[in-house]
């Protein structure tokens, strides 16, 4: 099996079942057992049509003498990984393009027995109308942001955001490797990352921060099998920097820690020194977590099933430092998950009530004197700042607290912060520093 077929399986699953692409790829790339060249084309394809899909169809929409709704779902999969490859990759021949769609046509449509003609004939219809079709003008046509989300976002992030977050939404995210200073440093993990093949550059801005290319499955390299690395969005990083957390003996708590970035960063930022339990409320979350912490060599990580709206009466008053990264929309990060701009926002209003209950709970985690970080990965408002105006409504005991930043950023007063996509070349995210007083 190719990548193109491990891409129309990927598709087929995120429509028919409502699965998350992210999740499915990974799967189904391990399933197929792609090598690392076929495993970065499966993702590209896999990703590009879910970025792409509005524009997609706009270009679709004039190729076809039918309706586009009228199109065999599994077809429109198949013209739209067609079309990819012909309009957004310069690296695929025409002929592939058109041939591999072709055959995949005839393999997953057996029943619609004009799609293999149908897909023929518009893909090489496409190829040669390439520059006398009418071009996308509008946002929506152009990115392929849902009418609904864009005026959303343009609500929280301005005009003069706005355009350059979708494309950011739409472009390839990075690889990031945060260097586990536990056991090498960042040259070291450089040079050891280019000896197997992957290219690493040092972050602009980001200490002990790689950005890497040419990666394939990063499970299968010995650097990372060894602990040397663990990935990390630098927005996430920051979140905890943030914190300034000391080198010493302190008692830190991760409630909603999966995949466990942050508490490895925090583990790191405490050079190992810190007592760090992380929780999940999924069992098989909280497993990968402690096989993460045992990966790097973090001795001192416990990884427990715990909901973080429940209280764990052994925990009150006893955390030097609490991080709250809760669940959100998740309007930072649609470019690591592009179907999240096709889910229905009225489904994400009830998230704030969730959050300030999180943040309540953790709050009493707190000694008095401690931190407390709140974060998301979104961009909305009422997730992000309004949770944390109710909260110092009910909790006068705490304050925000100026954010200490790298110099590329401005001055922060506020002790709240939200990282917009196309602006540091992070994920969107929100980060906000709260202090119990003493």
């Amino acid at each position: 099996m190719g990548a193109r077929e491990t891409a129309l399986n990927v598709l087929i699953a995120c429509r028919k079942e409502g699965a998350w692409s992210n999740g499915v790829l990974k799967a189904y790339i391990s399933r197929d057992r792609l090598d690392r060249r076929e495993a970065a084309l499966a993702s590209r394809l896999c990703y590009g049509v879910l970025q792409n899909r509005g524009k997609l169809d706009f270009y679709l929409q004039q190729l076809l003498t039918g309706k586009l709704k009228d199109l065999h779902p599994a077809v429109r999969d198949i013209l739209h990984l067609g079309l990819y490859q012909l309009y957004e990759s310069d690296r695929i021949p025409d002929s592939a393009a058109v041939n591999e769609s072709v055959a995949l046509a005839k393999k997953y449509c057996p029943k619609v027995r004009s799609a293999p003609g149908l897909v023929n004939a518009v893909l090489r219809s496409a190829a040669a109308k390439r520059d006398s079709l009418r071009q996308p003008e509008t946002l929506h046509d152009k990115y392929s942001h849902p009418q609904g989300l864009l005026a959303l976002l343009k609500a929280y992030v301005g005009e003069e955001k706005l355009e350059p977050m979708l494309m950011a939404n739409n472009s390839a995210p990075k690889t990031y490797a945060q260097v586990n200073t536990l056991k090498t440093t960042a040259e070291e993990l450089q040079s050891i990352l280019q000896s197997e093949g992957v290219t690493a550059q040092r972050h602009p801005w980001l200490d002990n921060c790689l950005i890497l290319s040419d990666t394939g499955s990063l499970e299968k390299l010995g650097s990372f099998q060894n602990g040397l690395f663990y990935i990390q969005d630098p927005a996430a990083a920051l979140s905890v920097l943030c914190a300034k957390l000391p080198k010493e003996k302190i008692q830190i708590l991760d409630c909603c820690a999966a995949p466990g970035g942050k508490s490895f960063a925090a583990a790191m930022a405490t050079a190992g020194k810190a007592s760090i339990v992380s929780c999940d409320i999924h069992p098989h979350k909280a497993e990968l977590l402690q096989r993460g912490a045992e990966r790097l060599g973090i001795s001192q990580m416990t990884a427990m099933v715990q909901d973080a709206s429940l209280q764990n009466p052994q925990w009150v008053g006893k955390m030097d430092a609490v991080i709250a990264d809760v669940p959100c929309s998740g309007y930072g990060i649609i470019r690591k998950k592009p179907d999240i701009r096709y889910k229905d926002p009225d489904t994400m209003q009830e998230l704030s009530a969730l959050q300030l209950a999180i943040l309540n709970n953790q709050a009493s985690y707190v000694k008095p004197g401690g931190v407390l970080m709140y974060s998301t990965c979104t961009l909305v408002r009422r997730e992000n700042e309004g949770v944390v105006e109710k909260f110092l409504k009910q909790n006068p005991d705490f304050t925000t607290e100026k954010l200490d930043l790298p110099d590329i950023f401005p001055e922060n007063e506020t002790g709240m912060l939200t990282l917009v996509p196309g602006q540091y070349d992070t994920d969107g995210f929100f980060i906000c520093r709260l202090r119990r007083k003493l």
